[in-house]
């Protein structure tokens, strides 16, 4: 095999590519990721396989991810073929028990084998749970309160809820053997009724648990923008707060700072809005020296 000097050269570059990655791979190395994937990006193949290829990456070198998704176009799309009717509060399904049994086959039954497949196919070990497994997601249903109640439509949204408390146990078993879990955001409550838990939220008390080092919320949209459009490399919690008051950040970006706000609170060193939809994004955020999204820190 004779070997040319541009071949050379792109071997070089390769190397250093790697090698310049090293003391990022050391320094996240041991330490505990969550990544929440969803919204556009999943169903699409380059992406997903792009995706699966980095979680098994940072698994190879010695860091532990823990990946959550979502699927809300892919649900939309099955009640529709089924004729199932829903609407929003405040961003969040109403799930009445027929629409909480489409939500949970949909997530736990279709999405989430996807994903495991796609890290499988790549190498990894990805296993399966939802937040009812193992008793992972105890929740507690949410219930609107305040003045804001009168105006809505339907304050009683149904089986919706949040994590109150987390097993930790069997997250640490997870992240302490070889295996990759990709969580789907379903709960019980007290009763073990199921819940419905929108991902966000599900990704950063699964964060607090585990106090990882970083949050990252795989969006479709590069992060926190300014009102010019500009990208914000780097927010703090009072900074991130002052943009929600002045309009800066608005609509569906407000849950999702929210959602890092409180897992940076609760111990997550630093919470990460990113563009999911650009190639290999897990790895540009954590093996490059400025990242590719908006850092949320304290």
């Amino acid at each position: 095999m004779i070997i040319s000097k541009a071949n050379t050269k792109d071997l070089i570059n390769q190397a250093s590519i790697l090698s310049q990655a090293l003391p990022f791979m050391q320094r996240y190395s041991g330490k505990n990721i969550t990544i929440k994937f969803g919204g556009a990006v999943i169903g699409e193949k380059n992406l997903s396989s792009s995706f699966a290829k980095d979680i098994v990456l940072l698994k190879q070198v010695g860091i532990n991810p823990v990946v959550v998704h979502g699927g809300g176009p892919k649900i939309k799309k099955m009640l529709d073929k089924l004729g199932v009717k829903t609407n929003f509060v405040k961003g969040l399904r109403v799930t009445d028990k027929q629409t909480m049994d489409i939500v949970e086959m949909v997530l736990s039954g279709s999405i989430n084998k996807e994903i495991v497949m796609e890290i499988n196919r790549e190498g990894g070990r990805g296993i399966g749970l939802s937040g009812k497994d193992a008793l992972l997601a105890r929740t507690k249903k949410i219930v609107f309160t305040g003045r804001n109640t009168k105006s809505l439509k339907n304050s009683d949204i149904g089986f919706v809820g949040k994590p109150d408390k987390m097993n930790k146990e069997v997250l640490n078993w997870f992240l302490e053997s070889h295996f990759i879990p990709v969580i789907s955001p379903i709960g019980f409550d007290r009763n073990f009724n199921t819940f419905n838990i929108n991902a966000d939220t599900m990704s950063g008390s699964i964060a607090s648990a585990i106090l990882s080092e970083r949050l990252i919320l795989l969006t479709d949209v590069d992060g926190v923008l300014d009102k010019k459009g500009n990208l914000l490399t780097e927010i703090s919690l009072n900074e991130a707060k002052k943009l929600i008051k002045n309009g800066t950040i608005s609509g569906g970006m407000i849950p999702k700072v929210e959602t890092c706000m409180e897992a940076v609170k609760n111990g997550v060193k630093a919470a990460v809005i990113l563009n999911g939809k650009l190639p290999h994004a897990l790895l540009l955020e954590m093996f490059t020296e400025r990242g590719v999204g908006t850092l949320i820190t304290n």
